[in-house]
């Protein structure tokens, strides 16, 4: 597999300390928190974790990409929202793997023109491109 060349628009940039117990932030200032890993993995709970962050950028993403299509096919998907579930845990090689479940909700459109919509913007989503064959992802529409 060879990696896709593009022209970079943006960059974002993120600094942590002390990893999965520690602090996040990006350079620019507007993103700045505590993270610590969730109380079910033996953390405190108290900050974000790495999978509640890769879930908001996900389901903000995926949200991005269901709007291109939608235009697209003019489609309005007025009050639309995208869920993303991220779920963490062991792999049968000892380390740990991803999951993510992705569920898009929205009015007004049949339930044939809604799941196209989304496996559309499964293929467009830069995160789903991102993670597609590397993690397992769920998509369904509510």
């Amino acid at each position: 597999m060879s990696i896709q060349k593009i022209d970079v628009k943006y960059t974002a940039v993120a600094t942590a300390e002390n990893g999965r117990d520690g602090r996040v932030a990006t350079d620019d200032g507007k993103l700045d928190v505590v993270v610590n890993p969730p109380k079910e993995m033996g953390g405190s709970g108290a900050g974000t974790n790495p999978e509640q962050l890769f879930a908001a950028g996900y389901s903000a993403c995926f949200q991005g990409a269901l709007g291109v299509v939608a235009r697209k096919e003019k489609v309005d998907i007025t009050g639309s929202t995208v869920t993303a579930k991220v779920g963490i845990g062991s792999t049968e090689a000892g380390g740990f793997g991803l999951e993510v479940a992705i569920s898009a909700s929205i009015p007004n459109v049949d339930e044939a023109t809604a799941k196209s919509l989304v496996e559309k913007a499964h293929e467009v989503c830069p995160y789903s491109s991102a993670t597609r064959g590397n993690i397992k992802v769920e998509l369904s529409v509510a």
